[in-house]
């Protein structure tokens, strides 16, 4: 009697089993792309709950504030004159509470400028700070909006002051 040669892995069929672990594995993987490109091309601004701003203030001429509700403040100041492609030096400083994380967003007001963000450093006792930039316009006077978004354990908060910048002589 002639042994059969051994069957080929071509035609052996697969158990149900590893069928259906093929396509819960698919299914992970896209829910997961799907999170992942939802968590980095959607604005910051989804789970944030914001504060307006504490009164009319103007950047130029120094720091801004809000009131994050319970005796919780945040206020915000640019180190320098701001212009369109300058560095910034940014500081947040923030009174009662406690923030894992400080992020400084420079939007277009009237115009989709896309999102700059700036990550701040914690310097102690609720200071944070770091550099920003402005971009440029085409336009004599650009509207910018500065929107400070902090990360806490209770949430995300935030504020935003808005500001114009005069698009420099070349």
């Amino acid at each position: 009697m002639t042994p059969l040669p051994p069957a080929s892995d071509e035609a052996t069929p697969r158990s149900a089993l590893l069928n259906l672990l093929i396509m819960v594995t698919l299914v992970t993987v896209v829910v997961a792309m799907w999170y992942l490109g939802n968590y980095y091309l959607r604005g910051s601004s989804d789970d944030v709950t914001w504060y307006p701003p504490s009164s009319p203030c103007d950047l130029h001429q120094g720091a801004c504030e809000a009131s994050l509700g319970m005796a919780s403040r945040l206020s915000l100041n640019f180190d320098g004159e701001l212009r369109e492609l300058e560095v910034l030096p940014v500081e947040v400083q923030l009174d009662n509470v406690e923030a894992r994380a400080v992020i400084v967003e420079l939007v277009g007001r009237n115009m989709h400028m896309g999102v700059h963000r700036f990550i701040l450093e914690s310097q102690g006792n609720g200071v944070f700070r770091g550099d920003a930039q402005i971009g440029v316009c085409t336009e004599a006077v650009m509207p910018w909006r500065a929107q400070v978004v902090i990360e806490t354990p209770q949430g995300r908060k935030g504020s935003w002051f808005d500001f114009d910048i005069k698009r420099s002589a070349v």
